[in-house]
């Protein structure tokens, strides 16, 4: 349940790490049970707790990422804070998952900054522009994303793409949460080519947050579901007082 000294050297170069499957067969089922649960209103939660946006379609235009109830479907895009519930906890305290953290932040008291679902539904799914993860509103940036697949994820299907050896700075550190210019994206583009991180269901990626990265939409017919878990230093303060759950010891 570690990284080798070569798996350390790939990441620190690169800005990226598959992890290859980190879910049994039976773990995956369960956690693509409980998010079928959570979508269609079935689960024991507080879902005022929770950030939920619906994905354009059925008859509805793409809603605003709020806290609350969205209506049952299947079709949201993005549902946040899901470290409220026990079994996606589970997972995001996976023994791999804290080595991980602890390596970076060198220490024992780790947050959340955010573990959330990801859809892509058949014949849709938002274009994600270039971005590097990074939020002005905190007093240091998270660094360590373990991004897993629920579902295959494809070119075909919006999976990621990554710019390898981005991580070593920031592109548009004005912007609050790292998104490129266009301008920026185009320069990019004229002097390296993106890959698209294909995984099958229940393998994992690590990624260094300022890795710059973005997704297309879904032209199969099959979705592309994930949950992405950002880890940060325990210690990190936002500007608007947001707590975070901690995750690996105590602060």
């Amino acid at each position: 349940m570690v990284l080798t000294d070569n798996q350390w050297q790939t990441y620190e170069e690169e800005g990226f790490l598959k992890l290859g499957k980190v879910w049994t067969d039976e773990e995956l089922n369960s956690l693509s049970v409980r998010m079928d649960e959570i979508m269609t209103g079935k689960a024991k939660l507080d879902y005022e707790r929770l950030l939920m946006q619906r994905e354009a379609g059925e008859g509805f235009e793409q809603s605003a990422q709020t806290l609350g109830f969205k209506g049952a479907t299947l079709n949201y895009r993005k549902i946040e804070n899901l470290e409220l519930d026990p079994l996606f906890l589970s997972y995001i305290q996976n023994p791999l998952f804290r080595h991980i953290s602890e390596h970076v932040y060198w220490k024992a008291h780790i947050s959340c900054f955010r573990a959330m679902f990801m859809n892509k539904p058949a014949y849709h799914g938002s274009v994600l522009p270039y971005h590097q993860d990074r939020w002005t509103d905190l007093d240091r940036d998270p660094q360590v994303t373990v991004w897993t697949a629920l579902d295959p994820a494809t070119k075909e299907n919006g999976c990621v793409k990554i710019f390898p050896g981005t991580h070593k700075h920031l592109i548009n550190s004005d912007h609050p949460s790292g998104f490129l210019t266009d301008q920026q994206a185009d320069h990019l583009l004229e002097h390296q080519e993106p890959i698209y991180l294909e995984m099958e269901a229940g393998e994992a990626v690590l990624l260094h947050n300022w890795t710059v990265h973005g997704s297309e939409g879904n032209t199969t017919d099959k979705s592309r579901r994930a949950f992405s878990v950002c880890y940060m230093d325990g210690d990190t303060v936002s500007a608007s007082g947001k707590p975070f759950s901690i995750v690996f010891g105590r602060r």
